[in-house]
């Protein structure tokens, strides 16, 4: 069996590996887990199906690729997240990003 990934797959997994930094950009440290949650998981699903619709595929369009696809995307996501992200602080930093100056004083 032989395993052919067009680009737009690796693209999407590359992004599945961002998105947990995209979520801290546009959070803060005291919005509710679940909201970020939420989001990280809208954004995969959206990565997932676009990802299916960039593909490579000879059968043409498959909702339940796409799903696979959101699904995978929001496992690494979540993986990277907790696994790299967090313990090296870049989480926090990324949600420190937007800080306004009127906090600091």
């Amino acid at each position: 069996m032989t395993v052919n990934l067009g680009s737009a797959y690796w693209l999407g997994l590359l992004v599945s590996v961002i998105l947990p930094v995209l979520v801290g950009l546009v959070t803060t440290r005291v919005t509710h887990a679940g909201v970020k949650a939420v989001l990280l998981l809208a954004l995969s699903g959206l990565n997932g199906f676009l990802v299916e619709y960039a593909g490579p595929h000879d059968a043409g369009y498959s909702v339940q690729t796409a799903a696979v696809l959101a699904l995978v995307s929001f496992a690494v996501s979540v993986l990277t997240h907790f696994g790299l992200l967090k313990p090296t602080g870049i989480s926090g930093k990324a949600q420190d990003t937007f800080v306004t100056a009127g906090r600091h004083s």
